[in-house]
């Protein structure tokens, strides 16, 4: 069994370093375009200065794998319920959007 195939857990905590950037990839293949390019921006600009708790944070937010019901919290149409309001939901709420792919 090679370690790709070992749990994490069994391997130890992950680097916060290898973290962000798993997280990056992530925010960069959510699922629909709007949200890859939105969710992409705001993590090219946000995730290095995350606090541990603002990682969990946006990696619930990434999990929950319903990027439509997500974009309405982020846009404000609908509030999401009150253990996924965060203080990272706000950042993507006051997120200004800029193409960053390159």
């Amino acid at each position: 069994m090679s370690d790709h195939d070992t749990p994490q857990d069994a391997r130890g905590p992950e680097p916060v370093e290898t973290r962000r950037r798993r997280l990056l990839y992530r925010s960069w293949y959510c699922g629909i375009k709007e949200m890859d390019l939105l969710m992409g921006s705001f993590a090219k600009t946000h995730l290095p200065t995350m606090t541990e708790a603002q990682l969990d944070s946006y990696e619930a937010l990434l999990g929950m794998n319903n990027d439509p019901v997500v974009y309405e919290w982020i846009i404000g149409r609908s509030e999401p319920p009150p253990g996924m309001h965060s203080d990272v939901l706000d950042m993507l709420r006051n997120f200004k959007f800029a193409d960053l792919r390159s």
